[in-house]
Parts: structure tokens; sequence; C-alpha cells
């Protein structure tokens, strides 16, 4: 089982499917760390060998953010915006829909599930 940036990949797919199991990592940059690598992209993950992956792996490491870093700067980045309480902040703060989406309808993934409001029916 092929072990990259601490994400166990699919053994049985194709390598840029597979490296998109690992956050940071989508389609189109996928392609590219397999054309940067020398590896055939119709190739397994089973069929790499250990030097193929340790390719993968360190040409990860060096040139992209993924996983844990990934979500401690994008964390931080929120972190950041709520502490200079600017109007994405707040919306941050008081889980409101940060990018000008309606709230009076919709919005309920943001908001959560809907609480009944005490004498509304007549």
């Amino acid at each position: 089982m092929a072990r990259i940036a601490g994400v166990n990949i699919p053994t049985a797919k194709r390598v840029p499917v597979a490296l998109t199991y690992v956050t940071g990592i989508g389609p189109s940059s996928a392609r590219s760390i397999c054309d940067a690598v020398g590896i055939d992209p119709a190739r397994r993950v089973n069929e790499l060998s250990d030097s193929d992956v340790l390719k993968l792996r360190e040409h990860i490491d060096e040139n992209y953010t993924v996983e844990g870093d990934l979500r401690r700067e994008t964390q931080m980045n929120i972190k950041r915006l709520m502490d200079l309480g600017c109007y994405r902040g707040l919306r941050h703060r008081r889980n409101l829909p940060v990018r000008g989406q309606r709230t009076h309808t919709n919005a309920r993934t943001r908001k959560g599930p809907a609480k009944a409001i005490a004498g509304k029916k007549k």
C-alpha cells in the first residue's frame, strides 16, 4: 500500500486518480505531478516500484502544500479574518454564509437545522 503525505492511497486505481485522495491535489495537479516525475498516467498504483513512489512523495513534499499543512493554513486564514473583525470574519464567527448568499430563505447547511419560533402560528 502506497502512503503519500500521510494518506494511504488506493492501490487498484490509476496514479492520477489515486493522487486526488490527498487533500490539496486535484485532477490537473495530479496529471502535472505524473508528467514531472515521468510516470505514465495509465499505470496503476500497485504497478509502481518503491522508487517511483519515493519520487512521487519527494516531488509532492517540495512543490505542494498538502494535508495537515494546508488545513492549518486555511484555519489560520479564517482565524486572521475573525481577529481583524472584517465583514468576512464576522460572518465566519456567526456561522453565516460568507460569500454574499441570501439567508432569508436557504442557507440551511451553514445555519443548521431550522429552529421553531414560539408564537408564530396564527
